[in-house]
């Protein structure tokens, strides 16, 4: 049984904010030399990523291309985990999926024929944990590292914290080990519930019309 506060106490822990630059770089240099298990938990259903240029053409509607893009992260993906530690997602998902839970998932396909281990759970599964905020975005080096990526209103990453107490870290991965454990295989998720999908026409979040 998951201690039902053990995300919010990483919310209320104090943590040194890294702007988006700083804790980009942090991150590789920390997952360069890591030799454990690193762990990666992604909950919202939609980001905000023009920077990965697979997103805008996805969002400019060609779907075409942005699968091509995807396709061209293979090689890189394939060398950069055959030399790093293992690299475990787990993708909290709702159905039926978001415009960008479909085209993440185009990636996370290619992630794994790459090395990196991703598996999925319904939002649902989660639910008891979330009685006061959705799951946070997180990554995690190990028991006394643990990184809550920051995202703006609309979805684009701008830093994260950086946490280091033991005492928060460790049963945040502790929970985060067990709530891997009941969560489907990326692949069969992909299958049944992404690749019937038609191209979806953008990926951005679109506010909604007021009026006539």
């Amino acid at each position: 049984m998951i201690p039902s506060d053990v995300f919010d106490d990483v919310r209320a822990a104090a943590g040194e904010f890294l702007g988006l630059d700083a804790y980009q770089a942090e991150f590789e240099e920390v997952y360069r030399d890591a030799t454990e298990v690193v762990w990666k938990l992604e909950r919202a259903q939609h980001f905000h990523e023009p920077a990965v240029p697979s997103w805008r053409a996805a969002d400019a509607g060609d779907w075409a291309r942005a699968v091509e893009l995807i396709e061209e992260m293979r090689a890189p993906l394939t060398a950069m985990y055959r030399e790093r530690a293992p690299f475990r997602r787990l993708r909290v998902v709702e159905l039926p999926p978001t415009p960008y839970l479909q085209w993440e998932s185009q990636i996370f396909a290619v992630r794994v024929a790459a090395g990196e281990e991703i598996r999925v759970l319904a939002a649902s599964a989660v639910a008891p944990l979330e009685t006061r905020a959705p799951l946070p975005e997180l990554v995690i080096f190990g028991p006394d590292l643990l990184y809550e990526v920051r995202y703006d209103e609309i979805g684009a990453a701008v830093g994260a914290r950086r946490i280091t107490d033991p005492g928060v870290v460790s049963p945040c991965l502790s929970a985060l080990v067990s709530l891997y454990g009941e969560g489907e295989d990326l692949l069969p998720f992909f299958e049944r519930e992404v690749a019937p999908l038609p191209p979806p026409p953008s990926l951005s979040e679109k506010p909604a019309r007021i009026g006539p």
